[in-house]
């Protein structure tokens, strides 16, 4: 699984990590369905250094397509709210 980190780049996961950030993903969407805003930072960076920890950057002038797009650490709530509304899975496929 290839994921892109908006502003920083791509990193490529083993697909059996899907089932951590699919959990960490569904906390994200709470916060933000419950519009508490210190969940919703906590869940976020907790869900992008999980993807920073678990993957492998690919390099700067790859081109692969993403399976998933994860926003900014400095995202604001709202905005992420509005991506979710985009999907029916998360933002992690799966």
């Amino acid at each position: 699984m290839i994921v892109r980190i908006m502003g920083e780049g791509q990193w490529t996961l083993a697909d059996e990590q899907a089932n951590v950030l699919n959990s960490l993903d569904a906390g994200l969407e709470s916060a933000v369905e419950a519009g508490d805003e210190e969940a919703f930072r906590t869940a976020l960076g907790d869900l992008l250094a999980n993807v920073r920890r678990l993957g492998s950057p690919l390099p700067d002038d790859s081109l692969a397509p993403s399976d998933a797009v994860l926003p900014a650490a400095d995202s604001a709530l709202d905005d992420v709210r509005a991506l979710l509304a985009d999907s029916d899975e998360g933002l992690i496929p799966g």
